[in-house]
């Protein structure tokens, strides 16, 4: 496996390399969600590419960008055993360098739910993963249902700017006790990660009431942040959102496919998830 931190080096190592190539873009702290991705890349082409940056265009200024949990060594482990070909693992000066002032927005999408609450986040997000397919020119890219708006706001950048590159959604990892993995939480003390699936039980208890035929949005709204609200240690919920799955606007019907999607504050730990009503 190789570790590179140059753009210009990992350019001509995805040129030269053997195609179709997969993508696998990570912010570190590596956890069995990423292991997953990189499993999946490395099922289905030929080269798996894996990068490790802590984006700091997307953290806002009072977000955890100093603090967030970083670990290396641990990483390219993990990587390597899931059959990760190359790794780019650039610093903030190699992707930002002096007088850096070109910007992708993506509109609608990236101004409802995490968009609305995080000015700036999609707009640092898109710009980064721009940047990787363009430095990495892979064939698929591999990212994770739990961060669903993400997924849908890059599909889209990659649909409208023609960039050639295969989404691949790829399922959320959980807990044994349904809490989506996520590098984040390692900030729960073990009585905040013993609250924390409240959000997994929110989100299923909203999918028991839709198949038993409730259809009112927000009734189902209401139940869902009624059920986090219920556990002391969560401090504030952003949104409990049931949106159209496509266009992410919200409903007042669940007539079509809906994304049901939540954040919520426990501690130190802001935790996202959502599932999916078809």
């Amino acid at each position: 496996m190789k570790v590179i931190q140059s753009i210009s080096e990992t350019m001509a190592a995805c040129r030269a390399t053997a195609r179709p190539v997969g993508l696998v873009p990570t912010m570190g702290y590596l956890h069995e969600g990423h292991a997953t991705l990189a499993r999946c890349a490395s099922a289905e082409c030929a080269t798996t590419v894996a990068s490790i940056f802590v984006n700091p265009t997307q953290f806002g200024p009072s977000e955890d960008f100093a603090s967030y949990p970083r670990s290396m060594e641990r990483d390219l482990a993990m990587l390597e055993a899931a059959g990760t070909d190359i790794v780019f693992a650039p610093t903030v000066e190699e992707m930002y360098p002096p007088g850096f002032d070109t910007w992708v927005e993506v509109g609608k999408l990236a101004q409802r739910l995490e968009g609305a609450v995080r000015t700036g986040h999609f707009r640092g997000v898109c710009t980064v993963v721009a940047k990787l397919f363009t430095i990495t020119r892979p064939d698929k890219a591999y990212f994770g249902r739990k961060d669903g708006q993400q997924l849908a706001v890059v599909r889209k950048m990659a649909a409208d700017l023609n960039l050639g590159v295969e989404i691949v959604p790829v399922d959320t990892v959980r807990e044994p006790d349904g809490l989506a993995m996520s590098s984040r939480n390692v900030y729960l003390t073990p009585e905040q990660r013993r609250a924390a699936p409240v959000i997994y039980r929110a989100l299923s208890h909203v999918r028991e009431l839709y198949l038993k035929g409730e259809r009112n949005a927000e009734r189902l709204r209401h139940e869902g942040r009624r059920i986090i609200e219920s556990e002391p240690l969560v401090q504030r919920v952003d949104y409990f959102s049931i949106a159209d799955a496509a266009t992410l606007e919200e409903l007042e019907v669940v007539d079509r496919p809906a994304m049901v999607s939540t954040t919520a504050r426990v501690g130190k730990a802001r935790l996202i998830d959502n599932i999916i009503l078809e």
